[in-house]
């Protein structure tokens, strides 16, 4: 039922809104799992993509960015995405796929975008992983909160610090004082004037992939960047 209740809810024109304002009506973007609305007057046919094509507005950075792979490698993928989110929970086993697959061509890239309406811990579980960068072990939360998406109260939040081997006072005060909440709040602005309209989403070098996500598309769409930037 929730999934069939996840529609699309913003315009698919970028917005630049004041921080406050996103994060008051932070429960407008929605989990997504399809190409854009063939009813749309911007969608082409047969392309999986709209005439208007969202890009980041916030480039990727080593200095602030969660990033796997060579930091110089010729394709980035990045997604925008909720740790509470079915359909992100669906898309974590494809992308590490696509990412073995891909080997050193791609560097992967991950933001938050949590939908707090439908789903509470979505923030809480994004704040974690943030906790987690900060002792050296963000991808591990980042896989150990995608594999447990049906636990992410703060009990387990501990459970799953502890079996990391993090220092759990630091981790705890991190929580309660909501040290990261700013951090997570810049990802989601981000992807906001990105043109995000739902999780997950992914862009390849900067663009918005519109087409489907599943193994094979999410594949193609980042050998054929390759082939071009090796042209």
């Amino acid at each position: 039922m929730r999934r069939r209740l996840c529609r699309r809810l913003l315009q698919l024109t970028p917005i630049k809104v004041a921080p406050d304002a996103i994060w008051e009506s932070r429960g407008m973007p929605h989990e997504t799992s399809t190409t854009p609305d063939q009813g749309d007057a911007r969608y082409v046919r047969g392309t999986g993509t709209s005439r208007w094509t969202p890009r980041l507005t916030l480039p990727v950075t080593p200095d602030r960015d969660h990033i796997r792979g060579p930091v110089d490698a010729p394709v980035t993928l990045l997604e925008y995405g909720d740790f509470e989110c079915p359909y992100c929970g669906m898309a974590y086993p494809i992308v590490e796929s696509v990412l073995a697959q891909m080997g050193d061509q791609v560097r992967f890239v991950f933001r938050h975008f949590p939908l707090i309406d439908m789903h509470p811990h979505a923030e809480r579980a994004a704040e974690a992983a943030e906790a987690a960068d900060a002792q050296g072990k963000f991808w591990d939360m980042h896989q150990m909160l995608f594999e447990n998406q049906e636990n992410l109260s703060d009990r387990f939040l501990l459970v799953y610090a502890q079996t990391l081997g993090l220092d759990l006072a630091r981790f705890t005060d991190d929580l309660a004082t909501g040290l990261y909440r700013p951090r997570v709040s810049e990802d989601f602005i981000s992807g906001v004037n990105s043109g995000v309209n739902g999780t997950p989403s992914f862009f390849i070098n900067d663009v918005k992939h519109e087409g489907p996500w599943d193994a094979a598309s999410l594949l193609g769409a980042l050998q054929s960047s390759a082939t071009r930037m090796h042209a």
